[in-house]
């Protein structure tokens, strides 16, 4: 039994946003799969493959943009989980150290530009900044914890 270009991209539409449900990817596969599904409705009249396909690219990446506009963007991104490591380099002051976190060193630097944190030091990840974990030391945080909810 062979089914059809059309029926393809409706199911290929519907799979996709039901994977978006359930492994959520920032809308990026509900975008594909709502391509995917005008795209089996424009097969209906266009029977060309290839036309297709550009199509259902096309189509995703000016979706998955303009959901952009949708999605609040963070400027910095929290860490929720782990959020203890530990310094394997001394952190100097507006400089970057190295931090072991999640069992992988990580660049790192503390979110005070005027304190220095020692190796060997626990620190808790309060943000994460591209491939740099901002840090704070364990014992200021536990000074000033109603500064850290």
């Amino acid at each position: 039994m062979s089914l059809s270009p059309t029926v393809l991209w409706l199911l290929a539409g519907v799979i996709l946003c039901i994977m978006e449900m359930t492994l959520p990817t920032a809308f990026v596969e509900f975008t594909m799969g709502v391509s995917a599904i005008v795209v089996g409705l424009v097969a209906l009249v266009v029977p060309h493959f290839g036309i297709q396909v550009v199509l259902w690219l096309t189509l995703s990446v000016i979706l998955t943009v303009l959901s952009r506009r949708f999605i609040p963007q963070s400027k910095h991104r929290l860490i929720a989980d782990a959020t203890e490591a530990q310094t394997i380099t001394e952190i100097l002051p507006g400089q970057t150290g190295r931090v072991l976190y999640e069992g992988n060193s990580w660049q790192a630097r503390c979110e005070d530009d005027e304190m220095a944190i020692a190796p060997n030091q626990r620190v808790y990840v309060v943000e994460r900044r591209g491939n740099t974990l901002i840090v704070m030391p364990e014992s200021l945080l536990r000074a000033q914890p109603q500064q850290f909810p």
